[in-house]
């Protein structure tokens, strides 16, 4: 409970911070910013006999993609506190490490918050929402697949040896988004490519957004024509799961190599 406390309140400045520094304004508005510029050509398109235009469709599937997008967050963010030792002295703290974790998914998963309300906002003038969204559906989407992204961007974050190598993780990421239905149906794709991205989360919260935001008769284009809330739901809980269980046992391997001390190193605490 001392670390949930510790934590939350970790968690709350730091989106503070980030709401108030301006190079994180920037980038809270920039991805927004370039979504509602591609939703913005896309309006008028339409794909095959689907009964709303494409724009409607890739607007839910923006939101899945983004909830997606906060694990490259968490990756870098996690990255830059372990190699400017802000994890080590975390570390030095009873259930500190804890306390960093929790606080760093809540200041990711409210900051995740404030992208979508910048984006959601106008996107809606731009594509008018096709019917009265299931806020029901879009909770549970969207709150287990911050469970399933946010701790496997820990475990990347505590794997990557320093933030510059974090361009490795950003590539395969858009490749993914790419192949995931997110800018157009994913039935066009052939059919081993649907495959692989059936295997990663990304697709599963754009189509779970879509059933909350779309008609019924838009399930047309997808797999099997239809929503399948019950394989959304199984393959985001298998991903938080995996998640869940690595993330601590990863990060704490990883703080502890790098304070252990070198071999002939003479000193204590001398590390890597």
């Amino acid at each position: 409970m001392n670390a949930l406390r510790l934590g939350w309140a970790r968690g709350r400045i730091e989106l503070r911070q980030s709401l108030t520094n301006p190079a994180d304004l920037f980038n809270h508005c920039f991805w927004p910013a370039l979504m509602l510029v591609t939703l913005y050509f896309l309006r008028h398109r339409t794909f095959g006999g689907a009964s709303v235009p494409l724009g409607a469709l890739v607007l839910p599937s923006i939101l899945g993609m983004d909830a997606s997008m906060a694990m490259v967050t968490m990756s870098q963010q996690l990255t830059a506190d372990r190699e400017d030792g802000t994890l080590l002295r975390a570390r030095a703290t009873p259930g500190g490490v804890r306390a960093y974790l929790v606080g760093k998914v809540l200041a990711v998963a409210l900051g995740l918050l404030v992208d979508l309300a910048i984006f959601l906002g106008p996107a809606l003038l731009i594509i008018p929402p096709a019917r009265t969204p299931d806020a029901a559906t879009v909770a549970w989407v969207l709150a287990l697949g911050l469970l399933a992204t946010l701790p496997i961007g820990a475990v990347l974050g505590a794997l990557f040896p320093t933030v510059r190598g974090q361009g490795l993780l950003t590539l395969p990421v858009l490749a993914v988004i790419g192949i995931s239905g997110i800018f157009y149906p994913i039935t066009a794709l052939p059919g081993w490519v649907q495959g692989i991205a059936q295997a990663f989360p990304v697709y599963w919260l754009g189509l779970g957004m879509r059933s909350a935001l779309l008609p019924a008769d838009a399930v047309a284009v997808e797999i099997g024509g239809s929503w399948r809330p019950l394989e959304t739901a199984a393959v985001l809980a298998v991903w938080a799961l995996a998640g869940l269980a690595l993330a601590p046992l990863v990060l704490r391997e990883r703080l502890a190599l790098h304070h252990r001390p070198q071999p002939g190193g003479g000193g204590r605490g001398q590390g890597r």
